[in-house]
């Protein structure tokens, strides 16, 4: 029940700061918070970074996401391990809010932006959070494990 809760709960409130940047911000539109983040209206047509954009149909990225959404899941359901289920369960939301983003516009909201000096992360949403919160775990988990197999 509280999975269920917090799984929709993360999901909403990733879009709802998309449809909240959409609407409240132009396109490309920045706005600087302080010297190391700004808010800014991106569409993301491709994948991370914005790779494949504009060569690659939205339609194929959602499937092939949803494919990658079913193997996690899977190893989500074939894993013993507690902290591996909690990072699974992570890259599944934000996987799944991107997918959804992605049925809604066609491409995907980014909208936080990370810089020092001229240095500039690309943009990304909360749902790209999520999953590197997983991806974090996961590797944590794989650590784990093998310093218990010494």
């Amino acid at each position: 029940m509280i999975k269920t809760a917090v799984f929709i709960f993360l999901i909403l409130l990733d879009l709802l700061t998309k449809f909240l940047i959409q609407n409240n911000l132009f396109l490309n539109q920045s706005i600087q918070i302080n010297e190391y983040f700004d808010l800014v209206y991106v569409q993301n047509f491709g994948v991370s970074f914005g790779l494949f954009s504009g060569y690659v149909s939205h339609w194929i990225l959602i499937f092939i996401a949803l494919l990658v959404v079913i193997l996690i899941f899977y190893l989500l359901i074939k894993s013993d391990k507690q902290l591996e289920k909690l990072a699974y369960f992570f890259v599944i939301i934000g996987a799944l809010s991107n997918i959804i983003d992605r049925l809604i516009n066609s491409y995907v909201v980014d909208f936080i932006l990370l810089h020092y000096d001229n240095f500039y992360w690309p943009a990304f949403n909360l749902a790209d959070i999520y999953i590197t919160i997983g991806i974090i775990m996961l590797i944590t988990s794989i650590f784990i494990k093998s310093k218990k197999v010494k």
